[in-house]
């Protein structure tokens, strides 16, 4: 039994909270920290009760010493971070001051720079080693499951693996005319951004959303998919045996478009500060200020989503073939924890992923992305904690 610290109580953090107290043999006790006091308590007044117990705490997750503080007082085995991906060094700079293991779902980004990469994670290895530590990067679904599948097809039925295209499709309807399924200033930094995937050893950049293609996903039908970067494929480039090319798609309706672009156009999905009023504003945190909060389209979204890898290369020299995939449903999310598949596909991860860790089934010093462990057990917990996956030998494949 373990005590995990759960930074981050968005729609996320509630899904992690409670696949936790699902799990009271593994989570003896939890801490849910975040800015905002009022949404711990909430979520502890849920959920209070069970086997796990559970306590709240105040936390400024930008503030290093601060959370450091807050780890020493709790002690627990790992910080599962799911606050923002700005804030993943100073509370990597908190576990290495306290010795504690980390977790996050997503890669460090700076503020002020739509920059998705590990180097400033990756950068942090040695410490993690020398101090006897484990940090567990990008646990999420994508990134993070989507490696563990790799790492799975890898294990069991390739030699070496040569093409990867990720398909991260979302056929849920929430109602409104524009809307964002997870926080909407990471969703529109990553939309807004040029594409780039990697091929033959190099990586080739594309205009954004300008390559397109469909794909009919099994249990949601035909969609139109966009090629963007994502940041697994950074690490699944550098991780994976044999690789030639890999690429990251994902599906948006036509109406999201629309207003994206509109949105664009008048600058409002801008990170540069303006002057308004005398007070300086970045217009993308505006934008996300007055869009409707991911957390509240739980009780409103219908439908599923489905992400998953599609994968070529060799096994004993002959060419093999395999699609690996989780469907989710979003009103049986929201039935079981109060959120829609979004957040569920991303908090069911991370809780197996500190399970990992907790159990020792995952751990060894340093700084690792999810694919350069043993696939096996976290593979099983997806069937097991709400995730199921299905396989397919013959699928059909983009050109």
């Amino acid at each position: 039994m373990g005590k995990a610290l759960i930074i981050g109580a968005g729609g996320v953090g509630n899904v992690v909270v409670h696949k936790c107290c699902q799990n009271p043999d593994v989570f003896e006790e939890i801490l849910i920290a975040s800015r905002t006091k009022s949404k711990c308590d909430a979520l502890k007044e849920k959920l209070d009760g069970g086997r796990t117990r559970i306590q709240t705490a105040q936390v400024n997750a930008d503030d290093a010493k601060e959370v450091a503080r807050l780890i020493n007082d709790f002690r627990p085995d790992v910080v599962i971070n799911v606050a923002l991906p700005y804030q993943d060094l100073a509370i990597m700079d908190a576990c290495l001051e306290t010795g504690v293991h980390y977790l996050d779902t997503a890669n460090y980004e700076p503020p002020e720079t739509a920059k998705f990469e590990y180097k400033w994670q990756w950068a942090y290895h040695d410490r993690f080693k020398e101090k006897g530590i484990t940090a567990v990067l990008g646990c999420g679904f994508d990134p993070g499951v989507t490696g563990v599948f790799c790492a799975y097809a890898l294990k069991h039925y390739f030699d070496e693996i040569h093409y990867i295209d990720i398909l991260d499709a979302n056929a849920g309807d929430h109602g409104y005319p524009f809307a964002t399924n997870f926080n909407p200033e990471i969703n529109i930094r990553e939309v807004t951004a040029k594409g780039r995937y990697y091929e033959d050893g190099q990586w080739k950049e594309t205009e954004p959303l300008s390559v397109k293609r469909v794909y009919d996903f099994p249990q949601i039908g035909p969609k139109n998919i966009y090629l963007l970067y994502h940041e697994e494929l950074e690490s699944l480039a550098k991780n994976v045996p044999g690789i030639k090319r890999i690429r990251f798609w994902m599906t948006f309706s036509d109406s999201y478009l629309t207003h994206l672009k509109v949105l664009e156009n008048v600058g409002m999905t801008s990170i540069k500060p303006i002057l308004f009023e005398g007070k300086e504003i970045i217009p993308l945190q505006f934008l996300k200020a007055v869009l409707p909060d991911p957390a509240s389209l739980g009780p409103r979204t219908k439908g599923k989503t489905n992400i998953g890898c599609i994968m070529q290369g060799v096994k004993d020299g002959k060419p093999v073939k395999y699609y690996v995939y989780n469907v989710c449903d979003h009103q049986e999310a929201y039935a079981e924890v109060g959120s829609q598949a979004i957040s569920y596909t991303t908090g069911v991860p991370a809780m197996i992923g500190a399970m990992m860790i907790i159990k020792g089934i995952w751990k060894k010093p340093g700084v690792y992305n999810v694919e350069e462990f043993d696939p096996d057990p976290f593979m099983e917990e997806l069937n097991k904690q709400g995730l199921p996956w299905y396989e397919d030998f013959a699928p059909a494949l983009l050109d």
